[in-house]
């Protein structure tokens, strides 16, 4: 099957890499012309231009599209409703807010335009493992791309499927997401005591290494606490500020928007939001209001 990837950061360029290994026939566009020309190496046919993806594929074409969500990904689906032709299939893969999907999907739709949104995971081993990708759109298409989705996938029939209408793939992806960042946090809280349980000088990384077999809370996050820990387990030289993707704001928003209680996902999401504050005026209130009510000593700078 043949496809456009438009965008080669790091998971487009990966998915790219997967996809010609697995026989399909890759047009490689990017603004970064090097990024395209690396793709080119590695055997996709290369296009300096959406002129030049339109001229090398064959209609009705195939486009997925891996770009940072918001602005960039409405400019590039924009640009190929105008360049493309009616019946081409538009994919989105990459991070989008489900709600900005639906809306989306309605636009091409009008344009004469298939749209699938496929909600990927997988990181950077994804080239080698494969990925998880939850898909939101028409069955038919779904059925059409499926070569695609096989090839992508850890297994031909493990690790994909189509899970609804336009925007339940990026909705299912923003809740996996959400779990994803509980997950982290307790791993992250779990550890951190340990290692403030000073007597028994623990072995993080030893702990972490049997956890892996037999254990409840194993997990290929765990392994992934193996890896970080096995070089340092002080990490001295990572700084303790966590960034977020927006998925985390967005399930928050929808939990409370549906009425859901979730206060480990919430939670996890406002502990990111702290690992970036140099200090906290908030726990400076609360240290004097101790000291207001109860007389509690203060450290005072």
């Amino acid at each position: 099957m043949e496809l456009a990837m438009i965008g080669l950061g790091k998971m487009g360029a990966n998915m790219t890499s997967r996809l010609l290994k697995g026989g399909h026939r890759v047009i490689a566009y990017d603004l970064n012309k090097n990024a395209i020309e690396l793709a080119e190496k590695d055997g996709a046919v290369a296009a300096y231009s959406l002129d030049e993806v339109k001229s090398k594929l064959a209609q009705p074409r195939v486009l997925w599209v891996m770009v940072p969500a918001g602005e960039p990904t409405d400019q590039t689906l924009r640009k190929l409703a105008e360049m493309m032709d009616r019946g081409d299939i538009i994919i989105d893969g990459g991070n989008s807010n489900y709600k900005d999907t639906k809306n989306r999907a309605d636009f091409l739709k009008e344009k004469g335009f298939h749209f699938i949104d496929v909600g990927t995971s997988g990181g950077i081993w994804g080239l080698k493992e494969g990925y998880s990708m939850m898909i939101g759109g028409e069955s038919a298409i779904v059925e059409k791309l499926s070569p695609i989705f096989k090839t992508l996938a850890p297994a031909k029939d493990k690790g994909w499927g189509h899970v609804g209408a336009n925007g339940a793939g990026h909705f299912v992806k923003m809740v996996h997401n959400g779990i994803e960042y509980g997950l982290m946090q307790s791993y992250a809280e779990g550890f951190e005591i340990m290692k403030h349980r000073k007597e028994y000088d623990l072995d993080l990384y030893q702990i972490a290494q049997i956890w892996q077999h037999g254990s409840i809370v194993r997990s290929w996050l765990l392994d992934l606490t193996v890896a970080a820990l096995e070089k340092d387990q002080d990490l001295k030289d990572i700084k303790d500020w966590v960034a977020d993707s927006g998925e985390g704001r967005w399930i928050a928003a929808d939990a409370i928007e549906l009425d859901v209680p979730a206060p480990v996902i919430t939670l996890s999401l406002m502990m990111r939001f702290i690992s970036r504050m140099d200090e906290s005026y908030a726990a400076k209130l609360l240290a004097a209001l101790r000291n207001q009510f109860g007389g509690h000593a203060v450290k005072e700078n």
